[in-house]
């Protein structure tokens, strides 16, 4: 990994000099050099092979083959993860799921042209000294409010079970060795509730604030604050300000990059079926595949070391 290159302006000065939506005509290429306020390295942090693809994929893509650099840290194999019906669902439940869905990532990142990637836990995303350990998927149940909870059997090795602390080390050695220049990660409720991706934002966010690097917060595409400061349509792109005007949301317009990203999901093929411009989940919810990808600037919060403990 190569290191720091001269250090970027300031992210939130970038977003704010860009308050009005910018919009693109569908020939028009963005220009992924100037996104995240121009950064080339960027490390993103998701909880389980796919999350990468589904919520970001577009945005990888696009980073890589504007020549950038971006950083991919998983933090777990998704050994709890269900399986859809077909030729794979046996691997459900059994210790070959986990190497089977390494594969899928290693096919989906091939397809978005991603070259630096690492699982939490593993050198160089391990703290200097300490012996490589596994961090596994701590699975999750339904609650009644829609959203996902903490399942209440989970392994030992669960990462939601492990030291905070040594997780936070152990991404505090990724990002200082790959020279991050910012970091990427889901909002504060993990997206969805999941209690990796609810770990993944509080450890991920303390890093950026123990670096002083900028972290973004992935923005889902209902949110309101998007709706609110956008109406972007498939090929535009904007940076602009939520309902309150206080943090920037950057949106990118991936409609370019969207058959690296359709070619990425089709590799997770034991997690989601694509059909046509659709994801079947495998709970059988559909989500359309979205064409841009959105983006929150947080402020660094004294405090977000704490959110770790």
């Amino acid at each position: 990994m190569s290191g720091p290159a001269a250090a970027p302006h300031d992210a939130s000065q970038t977003a704010n000099e860009h308050t009005e939506e910018h919009h693109m005509t569908s020939t028009e290429l963005p220009d992924p050099a100037t996104w995240f306020g121009g950064r080339p390295r960027i490390m993103f942090v998701h909880a389980h092979p796919d999350d990468e693809t589904i919520t970001t994929g577009g945005t990888l893509a696009a980073l890589a083959a504007a020549g950038q650099e971006p950083l991919l840290v998983t933090l777990t194999r998704g050994e709890r993860g269900e399986v859809v019906d077909g030729p794979f669902h046996h691997l459900q439940g059994t210790d070959a799921l986990a190497p089977h869905r390494q594969g899928e990532l290693a096919a989906a990142l091939f397809m978005l042209g991603i070259e630096r990637h690492v699982f939490l836990g593993v050198e160089p995303a391990r703290a200097d000294g300490a012996p490589p350990v596994i961090y596994e998927d701590s699975g999750m149940v339904w609650g009644p409010d829609g959203r996902a909870a903490a399942a209440p059997d989970a392994s030992p090795d669960a990462l939601t079970r492990a030291p905070a602390v040594e997780a936070l080390n152990d991404l505090l050695s990724a990002a200082h060795g790959a020279g991050a220049q910012g970091i990427v990660s889901y909002d504060d409720g993990g997206g969805y509730g999941h209690p990796d991706h609810v770990f993944a934002h509080r450890i991920a966010r303390a890093v950026a604030a123990a670096l002083g690097l900028p972290f973004w917060e992935i923005v889902a595409e209902d949110d309101p604050a998007l709706l609110a400061a956008t109406g972007l349509g498939a090929s535009e792109e904007a940076v602009s300000a939520d309902a309150a005007g206080a943090i920037p949301i950057e949106v990118h317009g991936i409609e370019h990059w969207l058959d690296r990203k359709t070619a990425a999901l089709r590799s997770h093929a034991t997690q989601l079926t694509v059909d046509g411009d659709d994801i079947v989940h495998v709970g059988g919810q559909r989500q359309p595949i979205s064409r841009r990808e959105a983006f929150r600037l947080r402020p660094l919060a004294t405090d977000a070391a704490e959110q770790a403990e």
